[in-house]
């Protein structure tokens, strides 16, 4: 008997124009207008962050997937026009506008599609069902699959993590302070935000920090959940267990804000102790 393999953890950064990388990241004189063949390169996916400003070109995703290596992945944050107003339920044109730019010219190397919401965005479970009923499922052809970067408190409740179950959306698990941090399982996939970068630190992170973070990527990637974690389900100090045998699942991990500057080389070594 075969077990099947364990899908693959994909790591990178937010984007990959960043004028502070040509000093530590990009090879010296290396040409701008190849930057993202050579990240590409180094990393395993990127989150593209243009898309949340502003809408691109069907031309600008098919010149991405030419310019990256069979297997890297794009994470596409929607947007904003979509998810910064006060009812979500009145998103639809804009969901659909986005969906339609031209997203599916990126292929098999389209991953997640993160919606970031406003921290000052409240759950209020009739206006967030509408929103969720509104996604997509497919485009051209090509599955969906969405990630919800919800940034209020008021998101970490049971009501919440059902429906988003509910939807078949993941949360993306932000490691930071400065918004809800919440590893509650909601997808099929895991998406993780690591928003720790230090400037002091070569490596982004401590290198005992990348030690846990490379642990806790293989226990998602394997059908399990990493206990030391916040969450917001528990059942007499134990994570509640959800019915059916664990899966293996894709993980999506980016280090992004911070000390952004340190984002590729924490990128790196976390790549490094993944194997």
């Amino acid at each position: 008997m075969t077990t099947a393999p364990t899908p693959p953890v994909r790591v990178g950064t937010g984007g990959w124009t960043f004028a502070p990388w040509r000093n530590n990241f990009y090879p010296e004189r290396w040409p701008q207008a190849r930057e993202l063949e050579y990240a590409s390169r180094q990393l395993t996916a990127i989150e593209i962050n243009a898309t949340y400003h502003g809408t691109q070109k069907p031309t600008s995703f098919a010149r991405w997937r030419d310019e990256t290596p069979d297997g890297f992945v794009f994470s596409v944050k929607a947007s904003s026009y979509a998810t910064n107003r006060k009812l979500l339920a009145e998103s639809g044109e804009s969901i659909n506008r986005f969906i339609g730019s031209g997203i599916s010219e990126l292929g098999a190397k389209l991953g997640p599609i993160v919606w970031q919401f406003m921290p000052t965005k409240r759950f209020e479970p009739d206006d967030f069902e509408a929103f969720l009923s509104r996604l997509p499922k497919q485009v051209d052809g090509l599955p969906l699959r969405h990630a919800l970067d919800v940034r209020h408190a008021s998101f970490m409740t049971p009501e919440y993590l059902a429906m988003a179950r509910r939807h078949a959306c993941a949360t993306v698990f932000a490691d930071t302070d400065e918004h809800p941090s919440f590893a509650d399982l909601t997808g099929d996939f895991v998406y993780a935000r690591l928003m720790r970068c230090e400037s002091s630190i070569a490596s982004g992170y401590a290198p005992s920090a990348l030690d846990t973070w490379a642990r806790r990527a293989r226990e998602w990637a394997s059908g399990g959940e990493p206990a030391d974690l916040p969450r917001v389900e528990k059942v007499e100090g134990q994570f509640e267990k959800h019915a059916g045998p664990a899966a293996p699942r894709d993980v999506f991990m980016f280090f992004i804000s911070g000390a952004k500057e340190r984002a590729p080389a924490a990128a790196v070594e976390l790549l490094k102790r993944l194997g």
